[in-house]
């Protein structure tokens, strides 16, 4: 059963991820979160920096959906802007949203990577899903009270792991 915490790949930011990378491994999507692994989850627009990371995705045909936990309103104002199309609402790690994305994506599983900051909601419905996944550290350190409670969990299995040896890096 913890085997399903343990994500694929475990990079710092999304900014690590590379289209280049991902084309090589014959990705054509990603399937991202929105709060701390796109932007800080009180933080409303996306940055410059994530700006020109979607733009250098879709320069490489790599096609992006967010879905996130978070409501539509804050996942809407957003996505919206950035033309990214999104799910909200989508009770992550519920198997769900993760197969609603990918068919309104197009692309086979093995061709959509999932992306994202929590073992307990992104890693674990990424790979219930049958998924790539690739954990990023949060962007920052606060989070909402549900949030600070999946930590909390997250730690003890990343401890976990450690011990086994299944993982090197340090939160």
């Amino acid at each position: 059963m913890l085997k399903n915490f343990l994500p694929n790949k475990h990079v710092k930011t999304i900014f690590d991820i590379k289209p280049e990378q991902l084309k090589e491994q014959g990705i054509k999507g990603i399937i991202t979160d929105l709060d701390n692994t796109l932007v800080a989850w009180d933080v409303v627009d996306a940055t410059p920096e994530v700006i020109e990371w979607f733009k250098r995705m879709e320069d490489q045909g790599i096609s992006i959906m967010i879905i996130s936990n978070n409501k539509m309103e804050r996942v809407k104002i957003f996505s919206e802007p950035l033309g990214t199309p999104y799910v909200f609402s989508a009770k992550k790690p519920l198997r769900r949203a993760f197969k609603r994305a990918a068919n309104q994506m197009g692309f086979k599983k093995d061709e959509i990577v999932v992306i994202g900051d929590q073992l307990l909601t992104d890693v674990l419905g990424g790979n219930l899903a049958g998924f790539y996944t690739i954990l990023v550290v949060p962007i920052v350190q606060t989070d909402a009270k549900i949030t600070k409670i999946n930590r909390t969990i997250e730690r003890r299995i990343l401890n976990h792991f450690r011990k086994k040896g299944k993982i090197t890096w340090e939160d």
